[in-house]
């Protein structure tokens, strides 16, 4: 069972052209790209971003990524990626669910994991830095966990 998030983003992507295979449907790696997107969007609302996290000294690759393709996206379809925060204490686990904006189809869900890495030195950290968990528990604390979901498009973010 997934465990439910204690907060989540919204982000609309129209299916371009360019992500399409000869088949008309999205290449399976183009999904990484989409889930980037709501991620980007997630750590906006949380209000530290990846320039942030570099600033602070930080790095957080991924260092793994699962996906469960449900059914095809297409050329022109409009995509809704829920990016769900799930852990941030020792990494950053988030959970996604693609689905077709107009009848919520589920289309595939995700998650990723990534862990900090400090610049200086390029050594994994066991637990992530506190100016990040700080940042999420004062972004729950405010009740941005309570309110609806942020939608954000992925032309807006380019």
């Amino acid at each position: 069972m997934r465990s439910r998030g204690v907060m989540h983003v919204d982000s609309e992507i129209v299916v371009p052209f360019y992500d399409v295979d000869s088949m008309d449907v999205v290449w399976h790696g183009h999904y990484v790209k989409y889930l980037e997107v709501a991620r980007c969007a997630l750590l906006d609302h949380i209000g530290h971003n990846y320039t942030q996290m570099k600033a602070a000294g930080y790095v957080w690759p991924v260092i793994d990524v699962q996906l469960r393709y449900v059914r095809p996206a297409r050329f022109g379809q409009r995509l809704r990626v829920r990016a769900e925060l799930v852990e941030w204490q020792n990494r950053l686990k988030v959970h996604y669910l693609v689905s077709d904006a107009a009848s919520g189809e589920r289309m595939t869900r995700a998650s990723t994991v990534q862990v900090a890495v400090r610049l200086t030195d390029g050594e994994m950290q066991l637990v992530s830095p506190q100016i990040f968990i700080d940042a999420v528990e004062q972004s729950i604390s405010i009740g941005h966990a309570d309110r609806a979901h942020e939608q954000v498009s992925a032309h807006d973010r380019s």
